[in-house]
């Protein structure tokens, strides 16, 4: 038997529908922000993400998934979301859009060989969104307050922002000579790939989770002692944003995020959920003002967030939210014969292109085994076609709560199901009545509580 690859998963029935419920609200929240939906190609010359992520990152020295095609091209799966929407700004020139700054949002497939976990996988899923054009630290402030919003709409309670600010370059530059400089005497002390790091990338240190609890690691420089007023200034207004939108957050010396492009504002979005683990980090972003002209683009800056779908939809499993789930469907047609069943076929194609949730037998099953087959779907009526009703022009319909049966006209089955099929049936988050859901003492699910 051919078998899945190590660090993926299948997604399917009852799950797949919890996945689809989150991504819509995603993407009506980006729609309230005026974000419009990118996807990018999933394969992308290896140069972007080596320009891009940066040669010293993890992602691109241990983790890409890279290949040589037919050309001779080397291309890179990629690994993230922001390089390659970079790439799409600057080649199709949104630099130039009359609406500025261009604000866009992905919800897709990325691939890093790491070693699979609880919520983290090979092949992962991973939403986030990118605000490019504005310095303005009241960007800064939307960007980090959209994350929180998104968490808070789908039911996490315990979010924390932590912020920090890595400066601009001189105050960056200043950091990384502080950060050589307390390293270089432990050298010894730090991991292998933190030697490397040492005079390359000293930042990438501070993000490595082998030497985390060393001492070394906790008398490090922090990056605030080392910004210019400038950056300061800048740090306090976005902070001020922060508070006027009631996003409550931590200022963490400590964040600085693990890829090369950002510079000043970086944060980091918590979950506070028992039993969720050390690793509550759901979430995180920051500005990059440098990227797209490293990429090739003109001077411009942008800021972004990215945030792993597996983890989140792992943070609602243990946060205990329920997720609506349709598990029912409006109607469930029966047949015994052939031209009843060309029948059925037509008005299930009829009903379906009018809104309706519509099933048929597809097994020849007895009429017997197919009530059970309604039964197990949940259907809200059932019809059983007859060949006489036909000729008459009408359906016996029954309603499988109440047990009752009307005879309809075929020309008013659409009508009837209108006006039966109602907030009786399904509750006005989206659940069956069967779940509980979370939208509040006037929904259907609570009647009875």
């Amino acid at each position: 038997m051919i078998t899945k690859p190590k660090g993926t998963k299948d997604i399917y029935g009852k799950e797949a529908k919890k996945w689809q419920y989150v991504s819509k609200v995603i993407d009506e929240v980006m729609e309230k922000y005026n974000y419009n939906y990118i996807r990018v190609p999933v394969f992308e010359s290896s140069e972007l993400f080596h320009r891009g992520v940066g040669e010293t990152t993890d992602i691109v020295t241990k983790e890409t998934y890279d290949f040589t095609d037919r050309g001779g091209r080397n291309m890179t799966l990629r690994p993230e979301g922001t390089a390659g929407v970079v790439r799409s700004y600057i080649e199709n020139k949104m630099y130039g859009d009359v609406n500025q700054p261009v604000k866009l949002y992905y919800n897709c497939p990325m691939y890093r060989y790491e070693r699979p976990q609880a919520g983290r996988y090979r092949e992962l899923t991973q939403f986030g969104y990118e605000l490019i054009g504005s310095d303005d630290p009241l960007s800064d402030a939307e960007v980090i307050s959209l994350a929180v919003n998104i968490y808070k709409i789908l039911g996490l309670k315990g979010i924390k922002v932590n912020v920090n600010t890595l400066g601009d370059q001189e105050s960056r530059d200043n950091y990384r000579k502080a950060l050589i400089k307390h390293f270089k005497p432990h050298v010894n002390e730090l991991c292998e790939d933190c030697k490397e790091r040492l005079e390359k990338n000293p930042l990438r240190i501070l993000d490595c989770k082998v030497d985390q609890d060393k001492e070394v690691m906790k008398t490090a420089p922090k990056t605030i002692d080392y910004l210019n007023d400038e950056s300061k200034e800048r740090f306090e207004k976005v902070k001020e944003y922060l508070e006027i939108m009631g996003v409550e957050y931590v200022v963490d010396p400590s964040v600085v995020r693990g890829l090369d492009y950002y510079n000043h504002t970086v944060f980091e979005v918590e979950a506070k959920i028992e039993g969720f683990g050390a690793q509550n980090v759901i979430g995180g972003g920051g500005r990059y003002n440098t990227l797209v002209e490293q990429i090739g683009g003109p001077k411009t800056p942008g800021i972004g967030f990215a945030a792993g779908f597996d983890r989140l939809m792992l943070a609602l499993e243990y946060e205990k939210v329920n997720i609506p789930v349709q598990t029912s469907v409006d109607l469930f047609l029966l047949y015994v014969n052939e031209d009843e069943k060309k029948y059925a076929a037509y008005l299930t194609n009829e009903l379906r292109m009018n809104g309706f949730i519509v099933e048929t037998d597809y097994l020849n099953r007895s009429l017997k085994a197919g009530f059970k087959q309604a039964d197990r779907l949940n259907s809200k009526f059932t019809i059983v076609l007859n060949s006489e009703d036909l000729k008459q022009n009408e359906v016996k319909i029954k309603n499988n709560k109440t047990k009752e049966e009307d005879v309809i006209s075929l020309d008013a089955i659409i009508y009837y199901l209108d006006e039966n099929i109602t907030e009786e049936d399904d509750c006005s988050c989206g659940a069956s009545e069967e779940h509980n859901c979370n939208c509040g003492d006037k929904c259907k699910c609570h009647k009875e509580d």
